[in-house]
């Protein structure tokens, strides 16, 4: 009989913006490695990982178009009647020329000027532009293949059935135990453990940035293995060639 072949295990990640940078939980598909988290203080830095890891689950905007129609950006649009109470966790992205505004009038000014019919942008939404920018300008149609843009809640919904978790994760801004609770429970089935979902965040992390780069590395491993689907399903591309679809 031939010699069986080893295969190596392969690492995935799924990300969340945190305070400190970025929170990265990665797991090893193919392995009985325990998962770990980290923080990384640059986007750079987590595709520099030893770690290595294949897919990238990211929840953050890719693809930034010139102009926003009535509709928003494609993948907002699509989402947000999968979530039902829980669709005002999708902001509305505006046009690039918004984006790289650091100043919040600008930004508004831009995004009126950039958007049919005109839209100011939203105080929620700009607080995550550095964030935004910061993976605009290492995007490339190549890495691509590595780097996926996801939304935490839209992948408690694939997890959930195809229901969105009714309960939520935060209450007037602050962590909400009982919504912290029911996602933690739902990914332990996914192949977590409660005590890794349960730990202390890395400084600079919250709980629920915890958790929502947990579910991302389930949708990692579903992008590994060709399970994942974009929302869009005919999602368009930006004027660089990015790719504008969140991952599910």
């Amino acid at each position: 009989m031939p010699e069986a072949v080893a295969v190596d295990p392969v690492c995935v990640a799924g990300v969340d913006g945190c305070k400190a940078g970025w929170v990265a939980v990665f797991r090893w598909v193919g392995s009985n490695r325990a998962s770990e988290v980290q923080i990384f203080p640059h986007f750079a830095d987590l595709l520099a990982s030893e770690h290595e890891p294949r897919k990238i689950a990211v929840d953050m905007p890719i693809g930034l178009p010139q102009r926003i129609g009535s509709n928003g950006r494609g993948p907002e649009k699509a989402v947000r009647p999968l979530l039902g109470m829980r669709q005002s966790t999708v902001f509305s992205i505006p046009a690039r020329a918004a984006i790289y505004c650091e100043d919040y009038r600008e930004a508004c000014s831009a995004a009126l000027a950039h958007s049919t019919p005109p839209k100011k942008v939203s105080k929620q939404a700009f607080h995550i532009f550095p964030k935004i920018r910061e993976i605009d300008q290492l995007m490339t149609p190549e890495l691509e293949t590595r780097v996926y843009e996801v939304h935490p809640e839209v992948a408690f919904w694939r997890l959930n059935g195809q229901e969105p978790i009714a309960i939520p994760k935060k209450v007037k801004g602050s962590s909400y135990p009982a919504g912290l609770d029911a996602r933690r429970d739902l990914l332990v089935q996914f192949g977590f453990v409660a005590n890794f979902l349960d730990q202390k965040p890395p400084k600079g992390a919250a709980r629920d940035d915890l958790m929502d780069a947990a579910v991302n590395a389930v949708i990692a491993e579903r992008l590994l293995n060709g399970d994942a689907e974009p929302f869009p399903t005919d999602f368009g591309r930006d004027e660089r060639g990015l790719r504008m679809a969140i991952w599910a």
